[in-house]
């Protein structure tokens, strides 16, 4: 596998599992997205107990797709290599893709970073990620039920799995696990597979900023009634599919794994200027999205109108104050780091934390750039190809900035799915009983 499947691949690689495997394997149509388009489930096994697999919830995060098939692969052929894997213990219910309008609307993605071009800006031209009130799973933290979310916690409520595993991916950085409640057993298993494979995990995560971390790579929520360490603007998570299966005592495993690895996510020294680091940080956030938004605004005439297009939406709240959100976010760890003189205070930052916040202050003037590019390229307005020049040049040295500064190197798309595949048995069979 040296690429990403595409939904229709997906779609098709499950149909074909279903007749390989007689009575081992069913595909229903589960639900409709909000553009008519089918929200498809393939279950494998017969087991009283469930566990529930979500493929694509982020349509820029295609890994997921092929996990699935790779999992539902495994328990359709048996062979008792786990519990969790076997079929008349356990029933494996697999969302193909959650948000198959995003998915579309990423087309290409798959093709961007097959053969010889992984590269970011292949990445990043054809990449679309929703605002967070239309992202499946964030919606309802949003007050948004959207009709994918509404699906996914009718099956829930239907299915009352043990274990969800939401299948995400990063674009560059390290491997980590976010659970509801922490699963003691995962930590070993998930280690191994990535030091096998020769993934880094990612020690100090953006997503979790300020959550317990009890072993490495592993994060675990806060109970949803607190607010105390939960970033900003995800006070209300407890709304989330992610907590959904609390109800019925399940735990929800977040699995992250990345596109471009760097050596930099699993290094714990302490990182030598971590709050002059920071405060760069946040300029170039603030300053890309200001680049951006420049170009944004002498196009805002002539591109289609936010209520019609997504990708005009994401700009347009990116723009709305996103970058200023993100850069502010870090004010707390610059103070902290900035008190910490000593060597050996525990409030130093390592070389891992800054670099995690590196990856988001620069991919989120690129996600916007990329988005723009394309609408540029499509505009029918005489402005439109010397902005667009004049941005892809901002674009290409963003991106060839972002590979030097972290040192990336692609995971090859078959040890990215193998290390999510292993990570989601895992995290099954900790949580058997």
């Amino acid at each position: 596998m040296n690429r990403y499947p595409t939904v229709a691949e997906v779609t098709e690689s499950a149909r074909q599992l279903v007749s390989r495997f007689p009575g081992a394997g069913r595909l229903r149509r589960i639900g409709t997205s909000r553009a008519g388009r089918p929200i498809l489930m393939l279950s494998v096994g017969h087991g009283p107990r469930h566990i529930l697999v979500v493929a694509r919830p982020h349509p820029d995060e295609p890994v997921g797709a092929a996990t699935a098939l790779a999992l539902a692969e495994q328990v359709a052929r048996g062979g008792g290599l786990s519990t969790a894997t076997d079929p008349a213990i356990v029933t494996w219910d697999i969302i193909l893709c959650l948000d198959p309008d995003g998915a579309a609307l990423s087309r290409g993605i798959e093709e961007a970073t097959a053969g010889a071009d992984h590269t970011l800006a292949s990445y990043y031209r054809t990449a679309y990620r929703p605002v967070a009130a239309e992202q499946p799973e964030w919606a309802p933290i949003e007050s948004r039920q959207l009709p994918e979310s509404r699906t996914l916690f009718r099956v829930i409520d239907e299915l009352r799995p043990f274990l969800q595993c939401s299948l995400h991916g990063v674009e560059a950085g390290g491997s980590w696990v976010q659970v509801t409640r922490d699963l003691p057993a995962l930590a070993v298993p998930f280690q191994t597979s990535a030091t096998e494979l020769g993934i880094p995990v990612q020690h100090g995560t953006f997503d979790a900023l300020y959550w317990e971390n009890p072993s490495p790579g592993v994060y675990v929520l806060p109970p949803p009634d607190s607010t105390d360490r939960l970033a900003a603007g995800s006070e209300n998570i407890g709304l989330s599919t992610w907590c959904a299966p609390l109800r019925y005592g399940g735990v929800t495993a977040i699995i992250e794994v990345p596109m471009w690895a760097t050596d930099m996510a699993d290094d714990l020294s302490p990182h030598p200027q971590a709050a002059p680091a920071l405060r760069e940080l946040a300029g170039l956030v603030r300053e890309g999205g200001r680049q951006v938004t420049a170009v944004l605004e002498k196009a805002r005439a002539f591109l289609p109108p936010a209520q019609d297009d997504p990708r005009r939406r994401v700009l347009e709240w990116m723009a709305g104050g996103l970058y200023d959100l993100v850069a502010d976010s870090w004010e707390p760890l610059t103070r902290q780091a900035a008190a910490a003189a000593h060597p050996d205070d525990p409030r130093r930052l390592t070389t891992a934390q800054v670099c995690a916040l590196d990856v988001v202050a620069r991919r989120q003037p690129l996600r916007a750039a990329g988005l723009l590019l394309r609408l540029l390229k499509a505009a029918d307005d005489n402005a439109a190809p010397g902005l667009h020049r004049d941005l892809d040049e901002l674009f290409t040295a963003w991106c060839t900035d972002f590979e030097k500064a972290l040192r990336l190197r692609w995971v090859p798309v078959h040890r990215q799915v193998e290390h999510q595949a292993r990570t989601v048995v895992a995290a099954a069979e900790s949580t058997l009983p």
